[in-house]
């Protein structure tokens, strides 16, 4: 069994997150600067065994694709050509960003640290990959 790596894909940071090789732990990789993201998951994959690449799909309230999808859809496209052995999934990320916030302001940690965006967006792809776990779960059950 590979990896799950999820992406919390930004127009200037990019949050990653990945699984454990038994695809039941999620965890916080890092944040890229989303213009070497492309450079940084091919190099990742050729390291890892990676088994699916979770893409965070942005909505808006109203379930239409937000802004962002503009810049996504070429990326996944990209990559569903240059990885055709690995499954490229899109997961609707709504509310992820406000999720790692209230993570963040729970967890203790100091103010400065609060208000480092490449955190926030590294545990926005954590969330979006346990919330994809989840739902992979709830469907084989």
């Amino acid at each position: 069994m590979g990896r799950i790596l999820s992406i919390d894909y930004g127009q200037k940071r990019t949050g990653i997150a990945v699984t454990d090789n038994l695809q039941m732990i999620a965890n916080g990789l890092t944040t890229v600067n989303t213009k070497e993201l492309e450079s940084f998951i091919l190099d990742y994959v050729k390291r890892e065994d990676v088994e699916v690449i979770v893409v965070g799909q942005p909505k808006q309230t109203n379930g239409q694709d937000s802004e962002n999808m503009k810049r996504i859809t070429p990326f996944v496209n990209r990559l569903r050509k240059l990885l055709p052995d690995i499954k490229i999934d899109l997961y609707d990320e709504r509310f992820t960003s406000v999720l790692a916030h209230q993570a963040i302001l729970t967890s203790g940690i100091g103010k400065k640290a609060r208000q480092d965006k490449a955190l926030v967006d590294k545990i926005s792809a954590t969330i979006i990959l346990e919330d994809y776990m989840e739902n992979i779960r709830n469907k084989k059950i």
